[in-house]
């Protein structure tokens, strides 16, 4: 896990080295154990190391293979990396260090850029070939690891964070209307390859793009999973009890696959269902020593700060090493302050801080942590999916929309400056567009489809990756394994949909886990303070929107924002998130990031 950019131009110039070497040195915290610069002519790259497979020199970046034209910058990690280096061994090739990065070059070489079909892992990467001039970017199937890009006529430049990109300069930081749209839509998440600000893209989850020396571009999506019964014949006819043996091997290898390191690995426990059985498999994998860890904060609002109680359940079930970390409020405010500033792009999940802060701790005791996120996508298990149970499939996206989107297109008009609104609803298209493509047998096919190909990739994936990697922590996802994500998106609806979401993943756990933690209701790291915008936080929230930066940007309507102040707690969006935070949000970001 690491932090990466790059140049490549266009117009005959040489790459600017100062400008890549801003942006590596503003990405210094994903990389703490080492940095490197290389260029050559119309390219250039930079490096940030975090230090968790071959930890000696040899792996360091950019590697520069002479012999075979080809320089690569890597973030992320190959789970099946020994396996590959053994077939590519045998193929002829000879390899000088032990790291996953240089298996990364050598696939490159043997099989282009379907090397990536041949990857089990979490990945952006950058490839450059000498002889043509050419750069590959390549990004894993669940955009687990980012890769921001600006290109214009002159030069391309690439980074792992917004804020990294920005410190090249010449940059069009204006904001992207469309992107606003999403941003007030979907609860702060920004869906496809548009940011928030105009002149940076993502590329794309699953994509690998190849730019020519005279910067003309083409893009290959390598994985697409139908989300048909048909799409895994060999599983047609199983039986209940079938399915959850088939979906608790599945997982068991995607967390053995994610301990592979040269350091420890710890797990996130927050005592919910998911994470409780990433501990419960590697218990039964006879890992002896686990090191997990869960986070409290103080009551506000009536509501309980921590969900200790299921930690120190599963941690004494399974005999974990187990931290507990209680944040007192004093901290919050400066935690939050400093996950905003982590942020590669505005996120007004209430729980960002809680990642932030743990991951702080964390990073403290180890480098690398398994983590429960993506589960709830993958089967089902949040509110807006049962409703999909009965819908005809052609009303896939109607149904989505009324219970996933905040507003409705039209009640932007109250919400948006008038020079920031849209005559067409964007963020609806977005979603009809999607649930619209061929396969996906039924409405709850067609929405897992774009949740987890397109919606979790720019909410719990990204905030997990930008509040780790913040402190040098290096986070896992075994509920992402690609091959357990296909085997879900062929599982009959009814079994995922069971017990209220998670049908089959709470039934495969029910011989490993406590009923108190199979059945209990579903959590969120909890963070009352956040959830409700007071006393200090209030404060923040509001000098930031009456500022004279947000007055000239002025993107909201202004009285909106007088009213939101005058009664914070007065709309929410679906997932529960304040609205005042919400907007707030977006300008403190902006305003920390000079944008």
């Amino acid at each position: 896990m690491c932090g990466l950019s790059g140049e490549l131009r266009f117009d005959g110039a040489e790459a600017d080295i100062g400008a890549v070497g801003r942006m590596t040195d503003a990405m210094h915290d994903r990389g703490p154990d080492g940095s490197g610069l290389w260029a050559q002519g119309a390219v250039a790259m930079g490096h940030r190391r975090l230090k968790i497979i071959d930890l000696s020199e040899k792996a360091a970046q950019p590697m520069v293979d002479a012999g075979l034209g080809l320089a690569v910058v890597f973030n992320g990690c190959l789970y099946n990396y020994r396996e590959l280096r053994e077939e590519l061994r045998g193929a002829g090739y000879r390899f000088y260090s032990t790291s996953d990065t240089e298996v990364l070059l050598k696939a490159y070489h043997r099989w282009g850029a379907d090397c990536v079909g041949h990857f089990k892992g979490m990945f952006a990467f950058a490839i450059h070939e000498r002889d043509s001039g050419r750069l590959v970017l390549g990004r894993d199937r669940l955009g687990i690891k980012p890769m921001y890009v600006s290109h214009d006529a002159r030069r391309l430049r690439f980074a792992s964070t917004l804020p990294a990109l920005a410190a090249g300069g010449g940059l069009d930081t204006g904001i992207d209307r469309e992107a606003l749209h999403h941003y007030m839509t979907f609860h702060s998440l920004v869906p496809g390859e548009r940011t928030i600000l105009a002149g940076v893209r993502k590329l794309p989850a699953a994509t690998v793009r190849v730019v020519e020396a005279d910067g003309t571009s083409t893009d290959h999506r390598y994985w697409d999973p139908p989300y048909t019964r048909s799409a895994m014949p060999e599983h047609a006819g199983l039986s209940e009890q079938e399915w959850r043996r088939a979906t608790l091997d599945a997982l068991r290898t995607a967390v053995r696959r994610r301990m592979v390191a040269d350091v420890p690995v710890g797990v996130l426990l927050s005592g919910g269902l998911d994470s409780s059985l990433i501990v419960a498999l590697l218990a039964e994998e006879g890992q002896s020593g686990l090191t997990t860890f869960s986070i409290g904060f103080e009551a506000a609002g009536g509501e309980q700060g921590d969900e200790f109680a299921y930690s120190d359940l599963v941690a004494a079930r399974f005999g974990t090493d187990h931290h507990r970390i209680r944040i007192p409020g004093d901290r919050l405010l400066d935690g939050l302050e400093r996950a905003v500033g982590a942020m590669s792009e505005p996120m007004a999940s209430h729980d960002c801080v809680a990642f932030y802060l743990l991951s702080q701790e964390v990073a403290r005791h180890v480098k690398v942590v398994q983590s429960g996120q993506g589960a709830d996508e993958v089967f089902a298990g949040y509110s807006w999916f049962p409703p999909l149970a009965d819908a005809p499939r052609e009303r896939a996206a109607e149904v989505y929309c009324r219970e996933f989107a905040d507003r409705p297109h039209q009640e932007l008009s109250g919400v948006l400056a008038p020079g920031y609104l849209l005559d067409r609803d964007v963020s609806g298209d977005f979603v009809r567009e999607h649930v619209a493509r061929p396969g996906a047998d039924t409405a709850l096919d067609a929405v897992l489809r774009l949740e987890t190909t397109a919606m979790l990739i720019d909410d719990p994936v990204k905030r997990v990756d930008n509040m780790t990697m913040a402190h040098g922590l290096e986070a896992r996802t075994p509920f992402l394994d690609h091959d357990l994500v296909e085997l879900a998106a062929a599982c009959p609806d009814g079994l995922k949909l069971a017990h209220g979401g998670k049908g089959v993943l709470k039934d495969a756990a029910r011989r490993l886990l406590p009923a108190q933690i199979v059945d209990r209701p579903k959590g969120y790291f909890p963070v009352p303070a956040v959830r409700h915008v007071e006393g200090p936080l209030l404060d923040l929230v509001r000098d930031a929107l009456t500022s004279g930066a947000a007055r000239a940007r002025g993107l909201f309507r202004p009285e909106f924002v007088r009213r939101l102040l005058a009664d914070p707690e007065s709309d929410r969006a679906t997932t529960g998130v304040n609205t005042l935070w919400q907007i707030g949000l977006l300008e403190l970001w902006l305003q920390a990031h000079q944008m």
